[in-house]
């Protein structure tokens, strides 16, 4: 799938579709091991999340995805994203290499963000959230529900679900 999270294994497909349709399997193509991208695509479009990478191009110091195996080459260029989503109220992260780029990008303290919580800051005078959520990757040591339930807060606060 040319897409973000393309990898069966990976959970953040699941993730969705527990938190919105209480069924891990609402984006799964089952008989193919992939995801319905065109599905997700209309629901992400209909519920207005959008995706994005905080880094253009990246590095493996090793053979893994792991973040702390991951060097960032370019970064992605947040503000003009956020330019041109002027009502965007939240970005979630979903590692701790996002999380830190954003927090440094934004010179926003995360030391005492918690899984599932988040902190503000001011980007063009409105106020925006940066939520710390798990990775959806399956090496991250949580079960798919709980991670779900971390989104699910998150989206509850923010009036989506």
């Amino acid at each position: 799938m040319p897409w973000y999270y393309p990898n069966y294994a990976n959970d953040m497909w699941r993730i969705f579709g527990v938190v919105f349709f209480n069924d891990p399997n609402h984006f799964v193509d089952q008989p193919r091991r992939t995801y319905k991208l065109q599905e997700l695509k209309q629901f992400l479009l209909e519920k207005r999340i959008a995706i994005f990478d905080t880094a253009l191009r990246i590095e493996r110091t090793k053979g893994t995805a792991s973040d702390k195996d991951l060097r960032i080459v370019e970064q992605a260029d947040i503000d003009h994203l956020l330019e041109q989503i002027p009502q965007c109220k939240a970005i979630l992260t979903a590692g701790q290499l996002a999380t830190q780029t954003l927090a440094n990008h934004y010179d926003i303290s995360i030391k005492n963000l918690k899984m599932g919580s988040y902190t503000t800051f001011i980007f063009h005078g409105r106020s925006v959230r940066l939520y710390r959520q798990p990775s959806s990757s399956r090496a991250y040591p949580l079960s798919l529900l709980k991670k779900a339930e971390f989104y699910r807060q998150m989206f509850v606060e923010l009036r989506e679900i």
